[in-house]
């Protein structure tokens, strides 16, 4: 067995990710393990969420679980203000861990709310991050209107003059832009980005794959099966042709993916630790021989200040 190894320049952690990981590790050296509570993943990947529960930090799905007058984190992608508010009638200590990509659509949203207008949100009916978002519109609930796709904008009914957009982090930016499209088609009035809400991060990285979908049989992704960029990155991949492959880590690779192949491609979701990117590349060299041709762009390096309470 002999093929080519491609690994994607800009692959991994984003900046959002990174600050989110950075906040949760602080607060444990500030306030120590075992008095630190996350409100859901701080980021969807499996590696990061059990690295930090093995140094002391509590991952919960509701508030009601985190006894009064503690710390909590909430998560890179964001909560809703009733979230918030809950937090601060319990007196918990709040740290806000929201990507600062995430509170820029927020505070949009907050505006929405305010003005009355109806709030168009283009994403994942259920994801963290649009829920979160929709979470963050103060008004009547009734003009948020959560879609996806095209054919979603068809049973839309909002006023074209009294309308904003937004769009989830993480899309693929090419499906998102046939959904902004439509949307502008019929209610050409309303008010939103340009394109779309896709942070630098999420269209760098699709960016990257399909150049390694176009020389690759078969392209991996490394991610958590919740994690909504990797699972975009995969699909970007087979949209361009390669057999394309999500997995946490080294441990869920096949041999018989590789037989007879002449290249594989490997990136990461923007949530992965390189130390997974490192396992898969050894599983793949030891079954090639061969070195590993970095292509692509190098990435974009982009940091964020820290929230206050670390």
């Amino acid at each position: 067995m002999s093929f080519k190894i491609y690994l994607a320049k800009t692959r991994g952690m984003c900046a959002g990710v990174d600050r989110a990981i950075r906040v949760v590790n602080l607060a444990l050296e500030r306030y120590g393990a075992g008095k630190v509570w996350v409100l859901h993943e701080v980021v969807h990947n499996h590696h990061v969420v059990q690295d930090l529960k093995n140094k002391g930090a509590v991952f919960v799905e509701s508030l009601s679980e985190i006894p009064d007058g503690s710390v909590v984190i909430f998560s890179a992608h964001g909560v809703g203000i009733a979230t918030f508010n809950e937090a601060k009638e319990r007196h918990l200590t709040i740290i806000d861990a929201t990507c600062p990509l995430v509170s820029r659509i927020h505070r949009k949203m907050n505006r929405a709310g305010l003005e009355g207008k109806d709030a168009v949100v283009i994403g994942h009916a259920g994801h963290q991050e649009v829920t979160g978002t929709i979470g963050q519109y103060m008004g009547d609930p009734s003009k948020v209107h959560v879609i996806l796709t095209p054919e979603d904008v068809a049973a839309l009914n909002i006023s074209d003059n009294a309308a904003i957009f937004a769009t989830q982090t993480t899309l693929s930016v090419d499906e998102t832009a046939k959904t902004v499209a439509a949307l502008k088609e019929r209610f050409p009035h309303i008010e939103g980005p340009k394109t779309d809400d896709t942070c630098f991060a999420t269209q760098h990285r699709q960016g990257a794959v399909k150049k390694l979908a176009q020389i690759c049989d078969v392209v991996l992704v490394a991610g958590s099966k919740n994690s909504s960029n990797s699972n975009r990155l995969r699909e970007v991949a087979a949209s361009c042709g390669a057999q394309a492959y999500l997995v946490e880590d080294h441990l869920e690779l096949q041999s018989k993916w590789f037989d007879g192949i002449k290249a594989v491609g490997l990136t990461a979701g923007a949530s992965v630790p390189e130390y997974v990117v490192d396992g898969i590349l050894k599983f793949l060299r030891e079954k090639s021989n061969c070195d590993v041709e970095e292509i692509g762009e190098a990435p974009v390096k982009r940091s964020f200040a820290l929230p206050q309470g670390v």
